[in-house]
């Protein structure tokens, strides 16, 4: 079981590990509206620790396809509120943002890591090695706003490994306790690229840095299923969760973490897959 320090923290992380979401957005597409009081938001995430998350994920701005992005002040007001109210050494916090002044806030704060949808922004990567955080890596292709439209490729899997790979260098010289690499399911893919890439996940392995996947009721059950509501897309959310650990995935971001851990406990027990190290 993998000991780190995160922003002075010690913790010892289980893979696979379920990171839990909250938004405290009132546009996500999934949740959005259901955790803007902090109190409700603190008691959720407490609750998505006792079912199972070793990390709860903090977003407070969305990035949904075809949101709008919110200046730094109103994700601080959604945020901090929050974040004050949670405790720094049970489990570990991640601040989903790309703003800088927004990750420093969390990080003096008390977050662990941050999670950057931008893919990779010197500032933010400069922030959490100040303040010894772990880092997640995601690739997008465009903004929120733009793109799911019309995103094309010549070959998904290499274009997005070479993404990556061309970060390489950079990230191998920081003083970061980890790094985790999200291929970016629904930023900037189709459904055959989501798919493509999900079967593929053990070609983004490396030394450097570990696996992470967040599918969890995105569109592109809806697209196989026709599962319209993300409510509907349990099933599909966990079998792209079991799949993902086959593939070598630490981090599973999920909505549904109590059916989420669920499954994984029985996976092992009917030795789908064992634990990692």
């Amino acid at each position: 079981m993998p000991e780190y320090f995160f922003n002075g923290q010690r913790f010892n992380l289980k893979y696979p590990a379920v990171m839990g979401i909250l938004n405290l957005t009132p546009d996500s597409f999934s949740d959005g509206g259901l955790f803007n009081d902090p109190t409700i938001a603190a008691e959720q995430a407490n609750l998505m620790y006792q079912q199972g998350a070793q990390i709860i994920d903090l977003g407070a701005e969305s990035t949904r396809p075809g949101s709008e992005p919110v200046s730094e002040q109103e994700e601080l007001s959604r945020l901090l509120p929050v974040l004050e109210k949670l405790p720094k050494d049970q489990f570990l916090i991640s601040l989903d943002t790309t703003k800088p002044l927004v990750a420093e806030a969390g990080l003096q704060a008390g977050a662990h890591i941050i999670n950057d949808v931008s893919g990779g922004n010197h500032e933010l990567l400069n922030l959490a090695e100040k303040h010894h955080a772990g880092f997640v890596l995601m690739h997008a292709k465009g903004s929120p706003k733009t793109m799911q439209i019309s995103p094309t490729y010549q070959n998904v899997v290499e274009e997005v490994r070479a993404f990556f790979d061309s970060k390489k260098d950079d990230l191998i010289q920081r003083q970061l306790p980890r790094i985790w690499i999200d291929p970016g399911i629904g930023f900037g893919k189709t459904l055959e690229h989501n798919l493509v890439i999900m079967r593929n996940l053990s070609m983004f392995k490396e030394e450097e840095w570990g696996l992470f996947l967040g599918s969890s009721r995105k569109s592109w059950i809806d697209q196989l299923c026709n599962a319209p509501t993300p409510s509907d897309r349990l099933g599909g959310s966990i079998a792209s969760a079991l799949a993902s650990i086959l593939h070598g995935v630490e981090i599973i971001r999920v909505h549904d973490v109590q059916e989420t851990t669920q499954a994984i406990s029985v996976a092992k027990e009917l030795a789908l897959f064992k634990s990692m190290p």
